[in-house]
């Protein structure tokens, strides 16, 4: 199966070097130039043998298994794991760097649940739309009530 995969994404590469080529030419025609040093190409699926670049235009055009677009993580294996763990470890960054400043002081509780959910859970659920918040998730929130993770066993 994944033979087939990857011949059918080598010719759609193959068949994409002439589309580019065209949104090129039509660009031009509008006063607009296509910088090929920024333009990324990702094959979807199966990534094994895939090439490095293709040239469009005489260009270098990346082939890339993974981007960020709209503060995303976009993987060629078209799951959301990938950006699930990029986003829980900038969450976990965030509620670090505000560990003796805000999540230790005297601040009342219902204050740093709020502060929790206006600044810190949007960077996790960041265009999420329909993400969970799974147990290895709820760290952040045993930090912030200062619960202890062997009061749970």
């Amino acid at each position: 199966m994944c033979n087939h995969v990857k011949f059918s994404a080598l010719l759609l590469l193959e068949l994409l070097v002439p589309i580019l080529e065209t949104i090129a030419s039509e660009a031009v025609s509008l006063g607009f130039e296509v910088n090929w040093q920024k333009t990324k190409v990702q094959a979807l699926g199966c990534r094994e043998d895939m090439p490095l670049t293709i040239k469009v235009q005489g260009q270098d055009v990346m082939v890339v298994k993974e981007f960020i677009y709209l503060g995303s993580l976009i993987h060629s294996s078209t799951g959301s794991a990938c950006d699930i763990s990029r986003r829980s470890a900038i969450t976990r960054a965030a509620m670090q760097s505000l560990e003796n400043q805000i999540w230790r002081s005297w601040l009342a509780i219902s204050m740093k649940l709020k502060l929790y959910n206006m600044c810190i859970l949007p960077i996790f659920l960041y265009g999420s739309d329909c993400w969970a918040i799974s147990k290895m998730d709820q760290w952040y929130l045993r930090m912030l009530l200062g619960i202890k993770w062997y009061q749970f066993v």
